[in-house]
């Protein structure tokens, strides 16, 4: 046990995201999503849901503040303007961490898995509701953020 590292970040995914440079992409998958097929690397994280697995990652992981859009989810198929409620709760996730909100990127589906097959890696969870993927940027950890 660590003091302050979210008892969901076990070692294997603590390792994962510290390997990431800046610029690099995660996704955060649900149970549905190819993860094996797709991840260059894959860690799993079963039982868990991707807005909690998302919470988590961010107590530890930057967002890339050089894009627009540092955040990116599947966007539904044959409705590209619907918002998955699962959305949400992945914006609210963002706010907590960064202290503002972030819009979120949709992507087409199969652009989107071509996007995650080009991913650093894929973290897999146990999410059960539709869209609950989310692809996001690493960016740096400045230098008042270590001291």
């Amino acid at each position: 046990m660590l003091k302050t590292i979210n008892s969901l970040l076990g070692p294997d995914i603590l390792h994962f995201l510290a390997s990431m440079g800046h610029g690099d992409e995660l996704v955060i998958a649900d149970a549905n999503f190819p993860s094996a097929s797709l991840g260059n690397r894959l860690v799993r994280l079963d039982g868990v849901g991707t807005p909690q697995a998302l919470a988590a990652v961010l107590t530890l992981f930057p967002l890339d503040q050089y894009v627009d859009h540092p955040a990116a989810v599947m966007a539904v198929v044959d409705n590209a303007e619907a918002l998955p409620d699962i959305y949400d709760d992945f914006t609210d996730a963002i706010t907590v961490a960064e202290g503002q909100s972030a819009d979120l990127d949709r992507v087409e589906r199969f652009d989107f898995y071509e996007r995650a097959g080009k991913a650093f890696g894929i973290i897999a969870t146990g999410e059960r509701r539709l869209y609950g993927n989310i692809i996001i940027r690493k960016g740096v950890v400045t230098s008042m953020e270590t001291s």
